[in-house]
């Protein structure tokens, strides 16, 4: 443990960065305040984010293998659907993980503040519980970690009980026969999933021409197949020109890129293009904290603000907003705080989209190598080579390893299929520690398992696959 020299430390946000910040900050001997407007620790994340909404597509996986059992020969009835009783287990798995949160927090000595906070000046904050009290807080350092909130479209916002966001649509208060989702990118396809699960026809709105803006083309064509043949419609190069409550639900006018417009109704319409960085209300203007364009607060390798005496981390602090970017960048502030020469500097961060079938990458995209004219070397293994995925009937996957072409080191991997999201950490771990392709498929990998797929991906580097045959080159 560190000496702490009696420094004070409030961590404004209990979310996945602020609770690992402050976690952190206490295990090194800081005197540490959490203040969060929720009664525990979890933030968006835990209470109307990562948590519910996974919770929600386990709901979706049960019943799409339930309906594709029948390729196996086993045939369900039509399951009947509880509502209440699935609200009641995902807030249960939510209650649970806030409340154990909460008792550490206890165990760690944390003052825990309930309320709304802002600064007075940069070593003092004020804090508004609910009922409008307030009181002050002195401290020497203080961890920002306010986090995000959905974006909107002001142009097209309506007051109305059928537009849904992020937040309202986890309540799933009923199963709308219709339902646009304006967005096609992880918020959006992820939520969209559930509802069409449930039995509702959604159709997706997306301005760019494909799903997951920004994602590689070969791992987003994969989701695309897939997602066409769940979701009732798929729109792209379109956008929302207008939206009016109608008798019905509401009623949305698309124009297409040619400018051609048609209008729908709808019985429920779910806005996800995105998150804002909460970054106002706090009167950062009484600091010498600096705000972008964007929102964001500017930091340093180390998550200082250009006030000294504040850092930031998570959401507000910028891209990627990734819950598990934020608890590393956390548990860096405090290291910094209690004296230790730390840094946030990963060399790749994981981002994975929770859809059937799941997405995954980390390190450099295709995409970016492109824009950046950088010369690399691409493996890729289908995973109808894979004897775990024709197990499972889920060949419709990929996985894909970029290299430098003259060292053969990863610097990127992107996975598309069941459980893509667990694969990838082995990525994350290849680029970290400087791993070469030789060195992955030297790695022995368990038979039959998907993860064998990266082993297999990475001797296609090589151009030698036990499962993928390439004639040699002639000369």
């Amino acid at each position: 443990m560190s000496n702490s020299n009696g420094r004070k430390v409030v961590v404004i946000g209990g979310g996945p960065g602020g609770y690992a910040a402050a976690f952190m900050a206490a295990d090194l001997g800081l005197d540490t305040t959490i203040v969060d407007l929720e009664a525990n620790p979890g933030g968006v994340c835990l209470y109307r984010g990562c948590i519910p909404s996974k919770a929600l597509l386990h709901v979706a996986k049960v019943l799409t293998d339930a309906e594709e059992a029948e390729h196996w020969g086993i045939k369900f009835q039509k399951p009947k659907i509880d509502l209440d009783k699935m609200r009641a287990s995902k807030d249960a798995v939510v209650s649970k993980m806030t409340g154990g949160l909460g008792q550490l927090c206890k165990a760690r000595k944390i003052t825990f503040i309930q309320g709304r906070a802002s600064f007075e000046d940069s070593t003092t904050i004020k804090v508004t519980d609910e009922r409008g009290k307030e009181q002050f807080l002195k401290t020497d350092y203080t961890i920002l970690a306010a986090g995000s909130r959905p974006a909107t479209l002001p142009d097209l916002l309506i007051e109305s009980d059928a537009v849904l966001n992020s937040t309202s649509a986890l309540q799933i208060e009923d199963i709308p026969k219709t339902m646009l989702v304006i967005g096609g990118g992880y918020i959006g396809l992820e939520l969209g999933s559930v509802y069409a699960a449930l039995g509702t026809k959604v159709t997706v709105v997306e301005m760019t021409p494909t799903l997951l803006p920004g994602g590689d083309p070969d791992l987003v064509e994969i989701l695309a197949k897939r997602m066409a043949t769940v979701m009732h419609s798929i729109l792209v190069n379109t956008k929302v020109a207008g939206v009016k409550e109608s008798v019905g639900g509401i009623t949305v006018t698309f124009e297409t890129a040619d400018g051609k417009q048609r209008s729908e109704t709808f019985e429920k319409v779910l806005v996800s293009i995105g998150r804002k960085p909460n970054s106002s209300g706090l009167a950062l203007n009484n600091t010498k904290v600096t705000v972008n364009s964007r929102g964001f607060v500017e930091v340093d390798v180390q998550r200082r603000t250009t006030d000294p005496h504040i850092f930031a981390i998570g959401d507000i602090a910028g891209d990627p907003m990734l819950a598990h970017k934020a608890s590393h960048e956390g548990r860096v502030a405090a290291e910094v705080i209690a004296g230790h020469n730390v840094a946030f500097e990963p060399a790749a961060i994981p981002a994975v989209v929770f859809t059937d079938p799941e997405v995954a990458w980390c390190g450099l995209t295709e995409s970016q190598a492109k824009r950046e004219n950088r010369t690399v070397h691409v493996a890729r293994f289908p995973w109808g080579a894979s004897g775990r995925a024709s197990t499972l009937n889920r060949t419709d996957g990929l996985t894909k390893i970029i290299t430098d072409p003259d060292t053969h080191q990863v610097i990127g991997m992107g996975i598309v299929g069941q459980g893509a999201g667990e694969l990838i950490s082995q990525g994350v771990l290849a680029i970290e520690m400087g791993a070469t392709a030789e060195d992955i498929g030297l790695s022995i990998h368990p038979h039959p398992t998907l993860s064998e797929t990266i082993m297999e991906t990475a001797d296609l580097i090589f151009g030698s696959g036990t499962h993928v045959y390439r004639p040699p080159k002639k000369d």
